[in-house]
């Protein structure tokens, strides 16, 4: 009797690892193009309006670019080039190229080039939905993010002074073709502009410089401005995130590791602590991170903090049927140039990411990164993602609409894993706070013969232990002569 059952357990373990032997994955990459060390950007374009905004309210900055091409060649053309200096390109992050006129089409497909030797320049490539007729004219959304550009000045500040950062810009916008007529908009979130350069119109808050005239390709103009930003500049060297799907227990656990740092002015002297408590009553402006809050579902639960040398620093966690918030204080306030690594966990109910499809499939739909939720924003040098998918998962496909470096495919062994998990792998650079609302959607086959595995090697493992113990029971080891 126990011979059958141990081989009918055996069998059914054969048909899940056959099962899950026959993985199908399907994945989306970014796509680079070589440039010889010649390239020039053909000029078959020009611009004929072009309106560019810097955005500095947060603590890196966000640019938006409208502008108006039009096509001067005669033939049709696809290929728009947008360049940036050899050593800004390595902070930009978040490219994005949209229909201004048409915001349901997607966004344009962009590729970074690569130059056989090094060059001073680089380009994005840009290839449009259709082509552009001669003479025709498209309207263009550019929009993107520069992480680490921004410089405190003076360096370092007294512990409860005023930060002032210095932003450096050309008031031309860096283009690839002319430019018939274009302006430069700064938007800031204070007055108190202490310097600029050049002649800016202003009006509360913005300060605007143009419009200008036919402006060849390539050229630029140097400016400046020194704004008070009394506020923390939070910035992730590194951000590890993984998110570990469960079927048998329908929780999705996530947890992740942050290397922050402050980017902001570093202190003057010495930290003082009483002289932090004689002005924590009153909450004035800090250039210091003195809490974070990071926003989750609802139904998150069993949340933890966990900072380098253990729990000792405050963390709350409120939850109701819509929303939840994880807030977290460390244990000191985190000036310019300090760091602060930790790790944080919850449980997810699994239903609020995964629904199954007619056709049997998963679909699981989660945040590429949840993270920090601040007025004055916060931005992720690298960030690499790891989905752990249940052990058996098979015909794997997945899409997002984050730009990505890299992504792989691997395995990931656990407690009572037979094969491993499949998990997919995912790095991003120069992300921000905005890219909660990106996800990633994965789509997988998992059958009962999948399901089944884990309480089969359970039982497996559980009889092969009475078995053994049975054999080695029933076994005569005495001494002495049988009569």
């Amino acid at each position: 009797m126990l011979q059958r059952v141990f081989q009918a357990v055996i069998i059914l373990l054969a048909v899940s690892v056959a099962s899950a032997s026959q993985k199908i994955i399907s994945s989306e990459g970014t796509s680079r193009q070589i440039l010889p060390a010649n390239f020039k950007p053909p000029q078959v374009f020009k611009n004929t309006n072009l309106v560019r905004t810097i955005n500095l309210e947060k603590g890196y900055v966000k640019e938006s670019i409208n502008v108006v091409i039009q096509n001067t060649d005669s033939k049709s053309q696809t290929e728009y080039y947008i360049p940036f200096a050899g050593d800004v390109i390595g902070k930009v992050g978040g490219l994005e190229v949209r229909d201004k006129n048409d915001a349901s089409k997607p966004a344009f497909k962009v590729e970074i080039g690569e130059w056989e030797v090094k060059s001073p320049a680089q380009f994005y490539r840009v290839t449009l939905l259709e082509p552009l007729a001669p003479k025709a004219q498209q309207t263009l959304a550019i929009t993107y993010h520069v992480l680490s550009s921004l410089r405190p000045l003076p360096a370092t500040v007294g512990q409860n002074g005023k930060q002032y950062l210095v932003h450096s810009f050309s008031s031309y916008s860096s283009s690839a073709y002319e430019t018939v007529n274009q302006k430069t908009k700064l938007k800031f979130g204070t007055v108190d502009v202490k310097d600029y350069t050049g002649k800016p119109e202003r009006q509360g808050t913005a300060y605007t410089y143009g419009p200008y005239n036919n402006i060849p390709a390539g050229t630029e103009q140097l400016e400046s401005v020194r704004y008070e930003f009394t506020k923390p500049l939070i910035y992730a060297k590194l951000l590890e995130r993984d998110v570990e799907i469960s079927h048998w227990g329908g929780n999705a656990a996530f947890e992740e590791r942050y290397w922050l740092t402050n980017q902001g002015a570093n202190l003057t002297g010495q930290f003082s602590r009483l002289e932090w408590q004689k002005v924590a009553f009153y909450k004035p402006a800090t250039v210091a991170i003195t809490g974070l809050k990071i926003p989750l579902k609802g139904d998150s639960q069993d949340a933890y903090f966990i900072d380098d040398i253990g729990n000792v620093s405050t963390s709350n966690f409120h939850t109701n049927s819509k929303e939840a918030l994880l807030e977290l204080k460390p244990r000191y306030p985190i000036f310019g140039g300090w760091n602060f690594p930790f790790r944080i966990g919850w449980n997810g109910n699994l239903k609020s990411y995964l629904r199954k499809t007619a056709g049997g499939s998963h679909v699981l739909n989660v945040p590429f990164i949840d993270g920090f939720k601040m007025p004055e924003g916060a931005s992720y040098a690298k960030v690499n993602v790891r989905i752990i998918l249940p052990e058996g998962a098979s015909n794997i496909k997945w899409q997002t609409s984050v730009p990505l470096v890299s992504n792989e495919i691997t395995l990931h062994k656990t407690f009572m894993d037979t094969l491993g998990r499949t998990t997919l792998v995912f790095s991003a650079m120069n992300m921000i706070d905005e890219a909660r609302d990106q996800p990633i959607i994965i789509t997988y086959d998992y059958n009962i013969a999948s399901a089944l595995r884990k309480p089969l090697t359970i039982f497996a493992g559980v009889l092969g232990v009475f078995v053994t113990a049975w054999l080695i029971g029933s076994l005569d080891v005495s001494i002495g002569r049988k009569k």
